[in-house]
């Protein structure tokens, strides 16, 4: 049942077993942040961490600490604790470098497994569509784009690599993994997900599902901090087979032999190239750590009761924005997208009122649903303001007629 009032929220907030994680995060006070999906806010944790990684382990320890302190098995350990949110198994998953270029080495190591075309949709978040293009014209391959609808359609024989954003960047409608894996794997092609609105977002359990590559970043979700390492999954029974086509130190038999030829190690370890950044990756760690301390069920189901609730509010007090979202919620991630040909300056005119989302070209409104952080009535408040902003037609302000670099 929906709340019908603030009082009725902040009621809801009292008993949300989620509650307790809100002051694991360093928040300002009286601010609704509703862009989890794009940043994640700081872990309380995270300064505390990152001063004891450069006072102690690099001012005092030094270069004693690449064993000392375990920073050279970092990309590791830090990858099998993604792989418990994700459903894989220890040695599947490695953090390391950006999504883009954990993309790019799945990609270009999946397409030489087999001759044929490799297809995306037309709308992932741009970045993916530039590394297939590029990936594509390197490898001499044709690059095909469809809409997302058509994708499963569009993986017949000649394709020899999908790459597919299970949540839509845009619209948070989600694809579902299970029946594009069975798809593609009637015809041998290998899909490669890019999981960056998926993971600490919805339900995940690639191996069930099929899926035996995937990417996604860290400093959504998993609140790594801007910019934070990214993170690879390859099911191990196909890591052997694959060559990344990023060749480093890091990913060599015996890095510490200093042979001039390049031999690939092992298991997922063969897909790190240079060396690895140390603050930052540990920064991630410290995210990663208090998201494995919630339960993944209740996160989606708190989830699905935020979307529901600024739906329903939507819907009562600003009918002039459309809901772009689907409202089943197996068929999306946890984003809300409101459509408005003012988004921009409806976005701005929020963020000045204290309520912070973001803005998606040509006409996206964009609000993310993060559970740990969020509650009920700051939902409902939400709301209330951005009910204002549209009576008052806020958004009209002068200032917001000039876009900023970051929207």
């Amino acid at each position: 049942m929906l709340p019908q009032s603030l009082a009725e929220a902040e009621a809801l907030d009292r008993d949300d077993p989620l509650r307790r994680f809100r002051d694991r995060f360093a928040l300002p006070e009286g601010l609704i942040y509703l862009d989890g999906n794009s940043l994640g806010p700081l872990p309380r944790a995270t300064p505390d961490r990152i001063a004891e990684v450069a006072t102690r382990e690099w001012g005092e320890r030094l270069i004693r600490s690449w064993n000392e302190a375990g920073w050279w098995e970092a990309p590791v350990r830090i990858g099998d604790k993604i792989a418990r949110l994700i459903g894989a198994d220890d040695g599947e998953v490695v953090a390391t470098d950006s999504t883009s270029v954990n993309l790019y080495k799945l990609v270009v190591a999946a397409a030489a497994l087999k001759p044929g075309a490799i297809l995306i949709e037309n709308d992932n978040f741009p970045t993916d569509g530039y590394v297939v293009q590029q990936a594509a014209r390197l490898t001499g391959r044709e690059c095909r784009m469809v809409s997302g609808d058509a994708l499963e359609a569009a993986i017949d024989d000649s394709v020899s690599v999908v790459v597919a954003t299970q949540v839509n960047y845009r619209t948070a409608a989600r694809l579902d993994i299970a029946a594009l894996e069975d798809g593609a794997a009637r015809v041998g092609a290998r899909i490669v997900w890019d999981l960056s609105h998926s993971i600490g977002a919805v339900p995940l359990d690639l191996p069930r599902d099929g899926a035996t590559l995937a990417v996604g970043c860290g400093y959504k979700y998993l609140n790594g901090g801007p910019g934070a390492p990214a993170w690879l999954y390859v099911a191990r029974d196909l890591q052997d087979r694959l060559t990344s086509p990023i060749a480093g130190w890091w990913g060599h038999a015996d890095p510490f032999g200093f042979a001039s030829d390049y031999r690939a190690a092992g298991g997922i370890r063969r897909f790190l190239a240079g060396t690895q950044p140390m603050l930052s990756l540990l920064a991630l760690e410290s995210g990663v750590d208090l998201f494995l301390e919630a339960e993944m069920a209740e996160v989606w189901a708190k989830s699905v009761r935020l979307f529901d609730l600024f739906a329903a509010r939507i819907e009562a007090t600003c009918p002039e924005l459309t809901i772009l979202s689907p409202r089943d919620p197996a068929k999306r991630g946890s984003h809300i997208a409101l459509g408005h040909p003012q988004a921009y300056g409806i976005v701005q005119a929020l963020i000045d009122r204290g309520v912070i989302g973001d803005y998606r070209a040509p006409d996206i409104a964009r609000f993310g649903l993060t559970p740990l952080t969020l509650g009920h009535a700051d939902v409902w408040r939400a709301c209330e303001t951005l009910s204002t902003v549209m009576r008052e037609q806020s958004w009209a302000d002068p200032r917001y007629a000039s876009r900023n670099s970051v929207t």
